[in-house]
């Protein structure tokens, strides 16, 4: 086995990990940061989705360096995770998600809006194995997760009108630590799904409440990024 992965050996299985591909939609404070760790736990395929590129608020929020302004997210994501791994595979992709770009068996959904959400799900949703939705405002943070019939039969019912989103200040609305922590959220529930344990389908948590929810049939709506 790698010595690089010798302490994370019980809880992410390696042999799991060698010929699946993982996508990432929108690289923005969550996908990053679930990028990031895909590799560092050693996902050796992924493929990046983003049609933006760095701006300089970019920086405090989402973990790009100041020499990364101007670049594509995708393009920056990448040399960041290759720096991680030299060997890993990486697909960056600057384009809006479309029906035609390839995804990896595990899909982690990290874009801002639900109308965004649903039609990814109704074009990718069917043919991966492993689903995680990260939305996060704030402080607020919601991961869903579809890794078996019951996600299949929860997760539409999360997917309710843009309109009725929660919108609120955006100079409110993300930082690195609640990012890192949805990303975290998402991959945990992955690993967990890699060593054949269930998943969580909803889990709720508000960091300034001190709240933590696992609601399996909740319909409840979420904060949005």
């Amino acid at each position: 086995m790698d010595e690089r992965f010798e302490r994370q050996a019980d809880l992410v299985p390696q042999e799991r990990l060698r010929e699946l591909g993982a996508t990432v939609i929108g690289v923005g404070a969550v996908g990053r940061q679930v990028a990031l760790q895909l590799t560092a736990i050693g996902v050796r395929q992924i493929g990046l989705i983003d049609f933006d590129t760095v701006e300089a608020t970019n920086i405090t929020t989402q973990g790009y360096r100041a020499g990364d302004i101007g670049c594509a997210k995708v393009e920056a994501t990448a040399a960041a995770l290759r720096q991680l791994d030299p060997d890993v595979e990486v697909r960056p992709v600057q384009d809006r998600f479309r029906p035609r770009h390839e995804t990896g068996e595990a899909v982690f959904c990290c874009v801002d809006s639900i109308s965004a959400r649903q039609a990814i799900w109704n074009s990718a949703g069917h043919l991966c194995g492993f689903w995680a939705d990260g939305r996060m405002l704030g402080e607020t943070i919601r991961v869903l997760t579809v890794a078996g019939q019951e996600g299949r039969e929860h997760y539409p019912a999360t997917l309710f009108e843009q309109s009725e989103a929660f919108v609120g200040r955006c100079t409110a609305r993300s930082t690195i630590y609640a990012a890192s922590i949805t990303a975290g959220l998402m991959v945990h529930q992955f690993t967990r799904w890699l060593r054949g344990l269930p998943t969580d389908a909803d889990v709720l948590l508000n960091l300034l409440a001190g709240e933590w929810n696992v609601l399996p049939e909740t319909a409840a709506q979420a904060a949005e990024c």
